[in-house]
């Protein structure tokens, strides 16, 4: 995820007319131990290389909710009454300190495991932090999206702006000396739209935003990993199914360990043991965990919209209905059948047409290309080896963040932000 990694391009004596280079942290000095991306991704780092973190015992912290769509206590089922209000996590200095916003990626919650490990890591600095659900999270479209169809990245942002003013609004006695802002994968493409729209709303005026292994173009990204459900896994047959795979290889390791233990450190140990998974197996393990979040999407979506896609509109969901058929539904629609099913149509009809060429391009890093490239306060940090990464996506980020950006050598799709190298980095960042 080198203490500092303020180094300069030295040519000697070259008058470089471009921007200035990107860091890009050698492979033998980072340390960063697993070189397969597959394995970082899912593994991250290993314990003994991970900042040392504050116990939530430590932490003043407490979960509120805020009200956005009230006409939402109609659209939706009466047992869908925990996700009517948007619930977030704010952890409070004693005294007055900079507030840091952090968006989750893809589906995820506010109290994702990535959001709690930054929430503990800048909380220990010495910033009040606030965690946020990823305009994506069932939790987030329900209670807080206008349109409950995410994808359109700026109607996001707007949506993830209204939240973060109603959560000032919400503790007008916090001390906050100045505001900051970032994101991991998805929520580092929203952090970028809503550091753009602060530009003119001015109700925060971020001093600085930190974009962690965004989607350059969100389509790209998208397709690798709706590819990844369809690798061929040796042993996957019609009597024995991926997941009963993982379960056997899971069981037969705690055998061997002689007890259950399910800590943040076992997926790591795990990959150390006789019954680690193959590249396959993982590639499978990765895409189908974005899998279950795209069903989510397009469940939710379809059924806040009443589209008729998944859920019949006229079909009453009460504390007793079992949603099994509509995830099985929702299951056989990946990121790109969403896109295509409820997307599109939604943006087109409200923009009278347009290609999916177009669409790309405004949802992506590239709407933003001028203003991330004369933007001093905003900068990137992303692994070379990123499994949402596409062919010319790094160059992209070179050519507009300049040295701005970091790449890593390692570390798959977000595997090394709990790495010590990776937090001192991050640290190093906002403190200037």
């Amino acid at each position: 995820m080198l203490r500092s990694l303020r180094f300069a391009a030295l040519f000697g004596g070259l008058i470089l007319s471009a921007s200035a280079l990107a860091r890009d942290i050698d492979a033998a000095s980072y340390g960063y131990p697993l070189t397969n991306p597959f394995e970082a991704t899912i593994a991250t780092t290993p314990p003994d290389l991970r900042p040392e973190l504050p116990l939530d015992d430590d932490i003043n912290q407490s979960d509120r909710s805020v009200t956005l769509r009230p006409e939402r206590q109609f659209d939706l089922p009466d047992n869908f009454w925990p996700v009517k209000k948007l619930t977030y996590r704010i952890a409070s200095q004693d005294k007055a300190a900079p507030l840091i916003f952090l968006i989750a990626g893809t589906g995820a919650r506010y109290d994702s495991n990535l959001n709690e490990y930054l929430k503990k890591l800048y909380y220990k600095a010495g910033y009040h932090v606030v965690q946020l659900s990823s305009p994506t999270s069932f939790d987030f479209m329900s209670a807080a999206s206008r349109f409950a169809t995410p994808g359109i990245t700026k109607d996001d942002a707007e949506d993830m702006y209204r939240v973060m003013q109603a959560v000032r609004a919400q503790n007008p006695k916090l001390p906050v000396t100045d505001y900051y802002l970032t994101g991991y994968s998805l929520g580092a493409l929203d952090a970028a739209f809503v550091a753009h729209l602060d530009e003119t709303r001015r109700s925060f005026n971020f001093k600085k935003v930190l974009l962690l292994n965004p989607p350059v173009n969100l389509y790209t990204s998208i397709t690798n990993l709706d590819k990844l459900v369809q690798t061929e896994v040796k042993g996957i047959t019609n009597t024995t199914t991926f997941y009963e795979l993982v379960l056997n290889k899971l069981t037969r390791y705690f055998q061997q360990k002689g007890y259950i233990d399910l800590n943040d450190a076992l997926l790591y140990d795990f990959q150390q043991s006789k019954q680690h998974l193959t590249n396959e197996q993982m590639a499978m393990l990765i895409g189908t965990s974005f899998r279950f979040s795209a069903a989510d999407i397009a469940f939710t979506s379809d059924l806040i919209n009443r589209r008729g896609l998944i859920t019949p509109p006229k079909t009453p969901i009460t504390e007793g209905t079992s949603l099994t058929p509509y995830l099985k539904r929702a299951l056989q629609c990946d990121f790109d059948c969403y896109i295509t099913e409820q997307v599109i149509p939604m943006w087109r009809a409200r923009t009278d047409g347009g290609s999916l060429l177009q669409l790309i391009d405004q949802v992506s890093l590239y709407a933003l290309k001028d203003y991330l490239h004369d933007s001093p306060k905003i900068a990137v940090m992303h692994n070379a080896d990123d499994v949402i990464l596409g062919p010319g996506d790094l160059g992209f980020l070179r050519r507009t963040f300049g040295d701005r950006l970091t790449v890593y050598p390692l570390g798959g799709h977000c595997g090394n932000l709990n790495y010590r190298v990776n937090s001192d980095a991050m640290l190093e960042f906002f403190r200037g």
